[in-house]
């Protein structure tokens, strides 16, 4: 029998945390605790490995700060901590990328049990491969537009989902800037998320994130 495990997950935006607040409960057992922390924006990985002042918000700029902090936090912790980090791939190159968290996180020593996964090209990836579960939550999508994706294969994710649901489409949110854009990604995570199938999403980059947790 598996032991009792907490997991901390850092997720860079709000609407991936709405998002994994609805879905984890689907995936992880009930005597499993998780939190969730969202940051303001990505970031960059500073020069040298370099501790960040702790204003800083964005968090690939904090995770040096971060890493040492749960590194020291957890080390006697009574049960077992999982450290997730998500976040979006964009256009970088996945091996690259993923290589360089590597080099941080084992740069500080952290004896964390630490999983990275990316959300291949952006978060709303995940939602994109659950069709019928935004058909349900929005009746009005446009068919042809969710038909038309391809999973992960592109980069501008959100606008492809704005184009399917949301009045005026992408060009006319792009219109009311990323306060708005980043207000509407947060509504269609909790409004479609409760119809999402974990075990039936089309998504790879979800598959895996999946994957990673069902080993707990």
């Amino acid at each position: 029998m598996k032991s009792v495990m907490h997991f901390e997950i850092l997720i860079e935006d709000l609407s991936g945390k709405e998002a994994l607040n609805i879905l984890l409960p689907k995936i992880i057992k009930e005597e499993h605790t998780f939190t969730i922390h969202s940051y303001k924006g990505v970031g960059h990985i500073p020069k040298n490995l370099k501790i960040p002042d702790a204003k800083t918000t964005a968090l690939l700029t904090k995770l040096p700060r971060l890493i040492t902090g749960y590194a020291r936090s957890f080390s006697s912790s009574d049960y077992p901590i999982v450290l997730f980090i998500i976040c979006d791939l964009d256009n970088k190159n996945l091996k690259a990328f993923k290589d360089e968290l590597t080099t941080l996180i084992n740069s500080y020593k952290s004896q964390l049990n630490t999983e990275i996964c990316f959300a291949i090209r952006e978060g709303e990836a995940w939602l994109l491969g659950d069709i019928l579960a935004i058909k349900q939550a929005y009746s009005n999508s446009k068919n042809a537009v969710l038909n038309s994706y391809q999973n992960e294969s592109i980069y501008g994710t959100w606008e492809v989902l704005a184009d399917a649901i949301y009045d005026g489409g992408s060009n006319k949110l792009k219109t009311k800037g990323f306060q708005e854009i980043g207000k509407m990604k947060s509504e269609w995570a909790k409004k479609i998320c409760p119809f999402m199938d974990i075990n039936n999403n089309q998504s790879p980059s979800f598959n895996y994130f999946l994957s990673k947790l069902k080993l707990y």
